[in-house]
């Protein structure tokens, strides 16, 4: 009997560490008639920026305020800057910029606690990022019209619209940033990398949601992307 339990154990012990394999290696699949561009046709250009552990993503003003909605209207209140970056985060760690050995305690909740307000950054820049950004930390990519559609329209659902227009929850004192109320919510199991992942995926690329924890993986999903369909944008 005893020996008949240890192979049920092992068994089933084998049976969870390969579910938890398929589900770190599972991909949500692109969308073709999104991604990639034609290079013949209409189309956005955008860069995914990565600092190491969190990614953000760098659209024209121009591009977001032509498409009308609740979110150009939130970039048309934004101060100066041809480019805007757009970032998701924990509404409180997010905006915060104190030394990050003080906020270790309030980053343990942001992870742990489930069902976090969160906000979304809008932060106008002067410069093009791919002049003022080297390669190591950022990625270029071009989207079809209707890719851009799709991923601002994501972009565009995750604001907090209850009032009837984006709310401003935070700002910090002398920062172009605006963090506007999201209706989506920070843990470990919808971090700020699986949000840009996200967006991607409704821009027409495939994603590994799981492995989208780290911003490698972000980065990885669009060199993958690019790699992999070069011959559809010709």
């Amino acid at each position: 009997m005893k020996r008949e339990r240890t192979g049920v154990g092992a068994f089933i012990a084998a049976g969870a560490v390969g579910a938890l394999a398929a589900l770190w290696t599972w991909a949500a699949p692109g969308d073709p008639a999104l991604w990639p561009a034609r290079a013949d046709a209409p189309g956005v250009e955008i860069s995914l920026l990565n600092n190491g552990f969190h990614t953000d993503l760098a659209v024209p003003r121009a591009a977001l305020e032509a498409r009308g909605g609740p979110l150009a209207a939130a970039v048309r209140g934004l101060p100066a800057g041809d480019w805007i970056l757009i970032g998701w985060g924990d509404a409180k760690f997010y905006v915060d910029q104190s030394p990050i050995g003080d906020r270790l305690p309030d980053g343990a909740r942001a992870f742990f606690r489930p069902g976090n307000p969160s906000v979304v950054m809008l932060d106008p820049a002067q410069r093009d990022p791919r002049e003022t950004f080297d390669a190591d930390s950022r990625r270029d990519f071009r989207l079809s019209q209707a890719g851009f559609e799709a991923m601002a329209a994501r972009l565009e659902s995750s604001l907090d619209l209850s009032t009837g227009s984006a709310r401003i929850a935070a700002a910090r004192a002398g920062d172009d940033a605006r963090f506007f109320a999201s209706r989506e919510h920070f843990s470990i199991g919808h971090l700020c990398n699986h949000w840009t992942a996200g967006v991607l995926n409704a821009a027409g690329m495939p994603i590994r949601p799981v492995q989208s924890i780290q911003s490698s993986e972000v980065v990885a999903t669009i060199d993958r992307a690019q790699l992999d369909t070069p011959a559809a944008g010709d």
